[in-house]
C-alpha cells in the first residue's frame, strides 16, 4: 500500500492506532478525530518494546487518549501533534530509564 491508501484505510476504520517506522507519517495535517498514528524513531528490533511503552504511557493508555494525535516516539521521549492545535507538544517517558 502507498501512504495515501493507508490514510484512506484509517479513515474507514473505527478508532484505530497505526504504529509505523515510516517517519513520513509524522505530520500535523494527518491528525484526525477517528484515528491516531505513532511513528517509531527506533530500530526494527526495538519497535515492539516501544509500542508497549506507548500503550502503557499514562497519557496514551486508552484509545480515547490517543485519538486525534500523531506522535513521534524516540528514545528520549515523545513529540506530538494534536487535533486543533498549532503547536507541537512533548511527553516524557514515565518509566525510570530512557531505554525500553
Amino acid at each position: 500500500m502507498n501512504d495515501e491508501e493507508i490514510i484512506s484505510l484509517l479513515h474507514r476504520l473505527p478508532r484505530v492506532t497505526l504504529f509505523t517506522r515510516d517517519l513520513g507519517f509524522y505530520r500535523r495535517e494527518l491528525c484526525h478525530a477517528n484515528y491516531s498514528i505513532v511513528c517509531l524513531a527506533v530500530g526494527p528490533y526495538e519497535a515492539a518494546s516501544f509500542i508497549r511503552r506507548c500503550l502503557r504511557h499514562p497519557a496514551l493508555n486508552t484509545t480515547s487518549k490517543r485519538l486525534g494525535k500523531v506522535l513521534l516516539a524516540t528514545h528520549t521521549g515523545l513529540r506530538l501533534w494534536q487535533l486543533n492545535t498549532k503547536k507541537e507538544g512533548a511527553l516524557t517517558w514515565q518509566d525510570k530509564t530512557n531505554s525500553p
